[in-house]
């Protein structure tokens, strides 16, 4: 989120604080540029798993992959394990370790309906009711996978042919879809498009190396895209002097199901869009930024371990 803004030594400084291995990581890597065989990248990349809070989450891990409690792995918010195992993606946790392997086991055996690929809210036999499956669920778990370096496995790619085929990018004209999947969930597959599975969409697929991302793919990273660039990220799109979305104006850190304006910012960003319609968004940021060359955090939800300290906002 570097381009547009003058990043000076005080925010850098901030940023790669050694006390923060996960920042620091990504600071290197995507603000400077440095090479994933860089020694600092290597050093940073090296401590994150054994870093509070990330060794704290690990060590609470039940038998089994799971954080309890086991059955409520989605609905046992912000503590569960659909959540943990975000958090521990977000703060790039090492893919390599026995229990982040058993994590996402646990998620693809009891939270993915094993017949179409999406993710679902509720467990049980083959993986759930279809009817549970939940768009921005599916996203954020396709984009753990994709971290957590699943993209080959076959199952992670029906998660990807899911999408593709159901993942709604309208804004409420013409014909709503009927028929499975959007019969149900109203909250999330109404008249209008959720903003939540868009916004998942594009953080799932800017994960993925350009060599990867087929066909479909790009066509459905250029809807999604555009979705989100007809409403200025966060207006009305059809009355843009009014905001769609006034919580996404407060930046907070894990998103969760959630989302904001700096974290849209950045998937379109990473997918290479550059955009006029991005630039009220951007001056947003741009406004928000201290005196001290830093952001507030405003708000986080209660995850199994704290990741972060309120700083203040409104």
């Amino acid at each position: 989120m570097a381009e547009g803004f003058d990043i000076s030594e005080a925010t850098l400084e901030w940023l790669l604080e050694p006390d923060n291995p996960s920042v620091r990581l990504n600071t290197l890597r995507f603000l400077l540029d440095r090479s994933e065989h860089d020694p600092d990248v290597l050093q940073s990349a090296g401590t994150i798993n054994v870093s509070p809070p990330v060794k704290t989450i690990l060590d609470l891990q039940e038998p089994g992959g799971h954080w309890a409690p086991e059955k409520s792995f989605y609905t046992g918010k912000y503590k569960s394990t659909v959540w943990t195992l975000l958090v521990l993606a977000e703060l790039g946790a090492d893919a390599r370790a026995e229990r982040i392997q058993a994590a996402c086991e646990f998620i693809l055996e009891n939270a993915q309906h094993h017949a179409s690929g999406g993710f679902s809210q509720q467990g049980g036999r083959n993986g759930g009711q279809v009817s549970d499956i939940i768009p921005c669920l599916t996203g954020n778990m396709l984009w753990v996978f994709v971290r957590f370096g699943y993209l080959d496995d076959p199952r992670v790619q029906s998660a990807i042919d899911w999408i593709v085929r159901y993942q709604r990018c309208d804004d409420g004209e013409g014909k709503v879809p009927s028929g499975w999947p959007y019969d149900n969930w109203e909250i999330c597959r109404g008249r209008h498009t959720c903003h939540m599975g868009v916004v998942k969409t594009l953080k799932a697929f800017a994960g993925f190396p350009k060599e990867k991302r087929s066909k479909a793919i790009r066509q459905t990273i250029g809807r999604a895209a555009e979705f989100m660039l007809i409403h200025h990220i966060f207006k009305r799109s059809h009355n843009l002097a009014r905001v769609s979305k006034p919580g996404w104006k407060k930046f907070g850190f894990p998103l969760m199901y959630q989302t904001d304006v700096l974290e849209i910012l950045n998937l379109q960003l990473d997918l290479g869009h550059r955009d006029p319609r991005m630039a009220v968004a951007v001056e947003l940021v741009r406004a928000k930024q201290c005196d001290d060359d830093r952001w507030k955090l405003e708000y986080c939800y209660t995850t199994l371990v704290p990741v972060e300290k309120k700083r203040g906002g409104e």
